[in-house]
């Protein structure tokens, strides 16, 4: 198994895929880069970190704050991640965050096979 980072933002439909995915696997973890409405509005019975991010903050910063949140978390060599939900500038962060952490990336969506990795 290995964990899951995925941007979990404000799109309209787009939170039906990241839960798809979800429940698609057993996850060692689960990171949503998200925001504090997200956070107050999606409900899941998975057990999930929300790494709380301002989307109005500069990418560095959201970069460094994501880096921090996953410090340590992540035992694993790689990550799987997904960014079918947020903006631009989270996913940069996001994907930024991730190789400053020296981890491998494999972008994943949910099929109707389960887990398929892009």
């Amino acid at each position: 198994m290995t964990s899951l980072i995925a941007c979990l933002s404000t799109g309209k439909g787009t939170w039906g895929p990241v839960v798809k995915l979800m429940n698609s696997q057993e996850w060692d973890n689960i990171f949503l880069i998200t925001n504090n409405f997200s956070q107050e509005k999606f409900t899941t019975e998975k057990k999930v970190t929300f790494v709380l991010i301002n989307s109005n903050d500069s990418v560095k910063v959201m970069r460094d704050f994501i880096i921090n949140a996953l410090s340590n978390k992540i035992l694993d060599t790689e990550v799987a991640l997904n960014l079918t939900s947020g903006s631009g500038n989270e996913h940069l962060a996001t994907l930024s965050a991730i190789i400053k952490l020296g981890l491998g990336i494999r972008l994943v969506i949910a099929s109707d096979s389960g887990v398929e990795e892009i």
